[in-house]
């Protein structure tokens, strides 16, 4: 609390046009500090350090890298269907591109919102479902627009196999991902991403080619 107060104040000294006010909001930030400083060495020891410091990283997991982890699977695996059917079925860079946007786009909107909605973070604790939507949402885009993009080359083959490299390297990074922030073992994760993927590619290229 004294360190947020602390925040506020050297916030509000920042927007003051008036020396007098900005002199006293400093004066107000540095008590503060003071006394959040006298507060800490007190009553934080290094146990309650460490059960902050989990507390603070299960808190970050579960905003951000949980719903963000789950949008970027989502968007580079869900999307390599229709990107690579579309690629293979028109052999046309600009309109893989546009069905890559669309799709990479469209799914970001729906996982954004869908996170947002189906928990408030209220029971599960999971945190505010804005932030969780924005993690989402964004990193779904992301992942759909990483082997989307490479058909802004206009020679099809050029772009298929830079695409390639960049969905190789997609879910390789989910793996690594998992396994660092998840706990999930590394060659379990691998598994079970790079399997998904490959499998949902094939899928696009043999429906596209046919």
């Amino acid at each position: 609390m004294e360190q947020e107060a602390h925040e506020f104040y050297v916030s509000a000294a920042a927007r003051s046009t008036d020396a007098s006010p900005r002199r006293l909001l400093g004066d107000l930030a540095a008590a503060e500090e003071a006394t959040a400083g006298a507060l800490e060495g007190r009553h934080l020891d290094p146990e309650t350090r460490q059960v902050e410091a989990e507390s603070f990283r299960r808190q970050l997991v579960l905003t951000w890298i949980q719903p963000g982890l789950a949008g970027l699977m989502d968007g580079s695996v869900s999307t390599l269907a229709p990107i690579f059917a579309t690629a293979f079925a028109t052999q046309n860079p600009w309109t893989t591109l546009l069905v890559g946007l669309s799709a990479s786009v469209g799914a970001g909107i729906s996982m954004g919102f869908t996170e947002a909605v189906h928990d408030d973070g209220k029971l599960s604790g999971r945190g505010s479902p804005w932030k969780r939507g924005v993690a989402s949402g964004v990193m779904t885009t992301l992942g759909g627009l990483g082997h989307a993009l490479p058909y802004l080359i206009p020679s099809f083959w050029t772009a298929t196999t830079i695409a390639l490299v960049v969905v190789f390297v997609e879910l390789w990074a989910i793996a690594w991902i998992q396994n660092h922030y998840m706990e999930t073992p590394f060659w379990q994760a691998a598994l079970q991403v790079v399997l998904g993927g490959i499998l949902v590619l094939a899928a696009g290229i043999l429906i596209g080619g046919a």
